[in-house]
């Protein structure tokens, strides 16, 4: 079927899911006071159900409780995918991951995924005259091609070619190598004595691995993969040598990002910044600073997850130190879902004593069921005339690029973040219309579409559990499902009773994932 006939069938069907008024690419008017630094705050594996303030049980996360009690705290926005490096190109581009084939969970080698010809939100906001920079866990390449860099100078391609002023990051994640911190495209306290090799295809000569030497994981031992180089008594994923006094310390990581993220605040308190601050909490390997240890009963997940509200704090208090703290627009949210068991032997299941990482939801991280990618998002701007409170308004990450360009009044270049529409009311809580649809993305690259009313799952052959690694459900089936989503846990496949919903919502999906959104009938634009 051509898409022209797809686009009179579906408007034959009436397909019209709400009438919201519909979202522009056309930049909006800035607002009369100056323009608010911006801070992203972005955790990892943080589940919609793991902070106090979403009903989380035996931790306290006081912070982001009182970002949450000062500002929005939503219960129906989502992530783009339910894992990270997708979610994260996602956000930052307003570029539908699964249009690319090289988005997927990236190894610590990858090259650049976000190439430097693209339009980022760090260039957005550059553009708009802002000083931008990222901190924390970065996990979306470095250098021009995988498998390529030259680990002891300076990277040819970083985040400096994609918008970034500053940069101190980790290539990928805690649990990949290599494990030392990137600080403007090279290895921050570089140690010429122990040059840096890394290779994801085989290890290097007399190097140990926690296979086979698992006496050396002193530190956590590894439930599953994660058995190969050894750093701080701990085995990673991919293979490393080097590194010496550059090698991070995994209990220190969150004391490291957090200082670099208050020097850079200061640093630029005179002028608008813009930062992406994205912590490794809680993800694996979950090894907080002992100062953490033992202040919930859920062990070392519960304490990273205190360790990222301590983190929190710290920026908070940073930012009222300074009198700028009321002109910062704060967004607190997450990559992705939970996850318990991934990887290592730090008892995160059987030590929940009640609590729900998803809350009331079903699945997980790498899941399509609502805790793969409904996360915690609560915004902030204490200037911004915000309506504050709980706000059940349908919203996805994807929109964020568009939506800053709309609040500052900055046209994007033809053809840029094409996914990305200006909701930037409903992100404000000025607009309560909830966006038509949002796309979600499984761990295999299947694609829910999930309306105010309904949540259609296209049809899969991939398991409905992950077949390595962790055992989590996929949410993937056979055939095509269909759940009513005002009965919040998914469990009834409703899609026999309701053949019109599941044709006309995979029609619109088709639409969506094949054409332009110019093909879209004007009440189904977001």
């Amino acid at each position: 079927m051509k898409i022209r006939s797809l686009k009179n069938t579906v408007a034959l069907m009436s397909l019209a899911v709400t009438t919201p008024a519909i979202a522009q690419k056309t930049p909006a008017t800035p607002p009369k006071q100056a323009k608010p630094n911006v801070l992203i705050i972005y955790a990892d594996d943080l589940g919609y159900g793991d902070l106090e303030c979403y009903g989380a049980k035996n931790v306290a996360t006081p912070n982001v409780n009182h970002i949450a009690q000062n500002g929005i705290r939503f219960t129906n926005a989502y992530a783009v995918a339910a894992t990270s490096t997708p979610s994260r190109y996602a956000m930052l581009t307003g570029h539908y991951s699964w249009r690319r084939p090289d988005t997927d969970i990236a190894p610590g080698n990858a090259g650049m995924i976000i190439r430097p010809e693209q339009y980022t939100m760090a260039d957005l906001f550059k553009s708009a005259g802002y000083t931008t920079c990222a901190i924390g866990k970065w996990h979306l390449g470095l250098g021009d091609e995988t498998g390529t860099q030259d680990w002891n100078a300076q990277l040819p391609a970083a985040l400096g070619d994609l918008g970034f002023d500053y940069s101190y990051i980790m290539a990928a994640t805690a649990d990949r190598v290599p494990c030392v911190f990137i600080e403007n495209g090279h290895v921050a306290n570089y140690d010429p004595s122990a040059p840096i090799e890394v290779s994801y295809k085989k290890n290097f000569p007399g190097e140990p691995t926690g296979k086979k030497n698992p006496e050396l994981l002193y530190n956590l031992k590894s439930t599953f993969g994660h058995n190969m180089s050894i750093v701080n008594g701990i085995g990673r994923i991919g293979y490393m040598k080097g590194g010496g006094k550059a090698l991070w310390k995994d209990e220190n990581i969150a004391d490291s990002i957090t200082a670099h993220a208050i020097d850079f605040i200061k640093e630029n308190a005179d002028k608008p910044f813009f930062m992406y601050f994205a912590t490794n909490d809680v993800h694996v390997p979950r090894f907080p600073h002992e100062r953490f240890r033992g202040k919930n009963k859920m062990g070392l997940r519960g304490d990273a997850i205190a360790q990222f509200d301590w983190s929190v704090g710290q920026l908070l208090s940073t930012l009222k130190e300074l009198g700028i703290l009321d002109n910062t627009l704060i967004i607190v949210s997450s990559d992705n879902g939970p996850i318990l068991n991934d990887g290592y032997d730090d008892h995160a299941e059987e030590l929940l004593n009640g609590h729900s990482p998803a809350g009331p939801l079903r699945g997980s991280k790498y899941s399509l069921y609502e805790g793969g990618t409904r996360v915690p998002v609560i915004v902030s701007w204490p200037a911004g005339n915000l309506k504050k409170g709980e706000n059940s308004t349908l919203l996805s990450q994807i929109d964020l690029v568009a939506s800053f360009a709309a609040l500052l009044g900055q046209r994007m270049p033809s053809g840029s973040a094409p996914d990305s529409f200006n909701r930037m009311d409903n992100w404000l809580g000025r607009d309560n219309t909830d966006r038509p649809w949002i796309i979600q993305q499984g761990y295999d690259h299947t694609l829910a579409l999930r309306t105010p009313k309904w949540k259609y799952v296209e049809a899969s052959s991939y398991p409905a559990m992950k077949p390595k690694g962790a055992c989590v459900e996929t949410g993937c089936a056979p055939v095509q499902q269909l759940f009513d989503m005002s009965q919040i846990y998914e469990d009834k496949n409703v899609a026999t009773q309701y053949p019109d919903e599941v044709g006309r919502l995979h029609l619109l999906l088709e639409l969506i994932r094949s054409c332009d959104y110019n093909e879209l009938p004007p009440a189904d634009m977001p």
